[in-house]
């Protein structure tokens, strides 16, 4: 069911990308250059608009959302198409562009959303019998089924024995579920001659992590105290890419350059209003367990750090001027770039945290040290996906997401979490 809706997905979007260039033919003979550009503002375009989760099943529900999601991610788009069509000679017109932007702003919220409404509305939903103990599960299902848009179902939960796990699969007729989910690996292994037999007769039989994971995309800390040699496996296999090294030198190469003249004006400000130093360093915890040194624009008065350290929502009275403004857009991240050119970060893992909070968050979340098998980020799947954390029980779940992106790193999320950053600088979410 989830990879059809993913499937609907990029159709829609396929459409939505081909009507751009059907748009611009109307005005334009097409030339390869043309060609060329038009590519560079559709394709920026649409990824601005899935950074801003135009395609998401919670943005699709509601029109407003949809608009929001699509405005901002067309603004996105043309800005950062821009920067290339610039270096063209034969430029497309301003009028093509104007009129690509409009219908993506005004025209294709309406359609991409009552497409997703629609689409959502007449999939079928999968209905699940689960082996597991309902009090232990059906928290985590239960937030499975509300974002799946009621799209996954459970039929019955099973604390089995051979006896009824039989009957269950030989209803043959108006079967009332759609698959087996073995929700507890233990009870799953003592009925798995009969699990088999389901199988050999066309019943689907699925595993939870998988489940929870391409639906949340996040681990909670239940599941893998249930499937604890499941993930234990996972994480033993995790290393740092080598191919990730050489896209963070570039990333950092060219941030450094372009950001130049940002970093002059930003130290000359902190040093005007508070004096120096501009740039602070702070111990922080990274990969395996190792302390570095991280560097950020001060954005506290000097007189701060005397009180020792405390949560960003803790600081408020400490924030500089200067500081109220760089901190909520992340300009007083920017120094990590060298950290990361120095390759004692990454652009994208999890934040690096003060020795003395990840010790303490380490002994009260037992999978903590977990997210260190990364080298820390300056951005990363957690911070794009929700708040910052004040409290242990939003730590836990930040930690959720910091774990998935540890088990399912990949290029392609990354490019996720760095088209998902623009959002959230934008609209100053995430971490402190």
């Amino acid at each position: 069911m989830l990879r059809k809706l993913a499937g609907y997905k990029y159709i829609i979007a396929t459409l939505l990308y081909a009507s751009l260039f059907f748009t611009q033919s109307l005005t334009l003979t097409w030339t390869v250059p043309y060609i060329v550009q038009a590519l560079i503002l559709n394709t920026a375009i649409m990824l601005g608009i899935y950074a801003f989760r135009g395609f998401d099943n919670s943005t699709t529900s509601s029109m407003n959302s949809c608009f929001v999601s699509f405005l901002s991610g067309t603004i996105l788009g043309v800005v950062f198409a821009m920067i290339p069509i610039l270096f063209f000679h034969a430029r497309l017109p301003r009028f093509s562009i104007a009129l690509t932007a409009a219908i993506s702003i005004f025209i294709f919220p309406f359609i991409g959303c009552i497409l997703m409404r629609y689409t959502i509305k007449h999939l079928p939903p999968k209905r699940y019998l689960v082996i597991g103990r309902e009090e232990e599960l059906s928290p985590i299902l239960e937030e499975v089924r509300k974002a799946s848009m009621n799209k996954i179902q459970i039929y019955s939960y099973l604390n089995p024995s051979p006896a009824t796990l039989a009957a269950t699969i030989e209803m043959e007729t108006a079967r009332p579920y759609d698959a087996i989910l073995i929700g507890d690996p233990q009870l799953a292994r003592g009925v798995e001659s009969l699990i088999s037999q389901a199988e050999a007769r066309n019943i689907a039989v699925e595993y939870l992590p998988l489940i929870v994971e391409s639906v949340l995309k996040r681990i909670p800390m239940k599941l893998v105290d249930i499937f604890r040699d499941y993930y234990t496996i996972a994480f033993s296999n995790i290393h740092q890419s080598y191919r990730k090294r050489v896209i963070d030198i570039l990333i950092s190469t060219f941030a450094i350059t372009v950001l130049s003249p940002v970093f002059l004006i930003l130290y000359l400000l902190i040093v005007i209003e508070d004096g120096r130093p501009a740039v602070f360093t702070q111990k922080r915890v990274g990969l395996n367990n190792t302390i570095f040194t991280i560097h950020k624009f001060r954005s506290m008065y000097k007189s701060s750090e005397k009180q020792g350290a405390k949560y960003a929502t803790q600081q408020g009275d400490n924030i500089t001027k200067i500081g109220k403004f760089i901190r909520p857009v992340r300009l007083d991240e920017i120094p990590q770039f060298f950290d990361i050119l120095r390759g004692k970060m990454s652009f994208i893992g999890p934040r690096p945290e003060q020795p003395n909070f990840a010790e303490e968050l380490s002994q009260q979340l037992p999978y903590y040290k977990l997210r260190h098998k990364l080298k820390t980020g300056l951005t990363g799947w957690a911070q794009t996906n929700y708040k910052y954390a004040a409290t242990i029980e939003e730590q836990e779940k930040k930690l959720s997401y910091d774990l998935y992106y540890v088990k399912n790193q990949s290029t392609l999320l990354d490019l996720q979490i760095i088209l998902k950053t623009f959002e959230t600088v934008l609209f100053r979410k995430g971490a402190k």
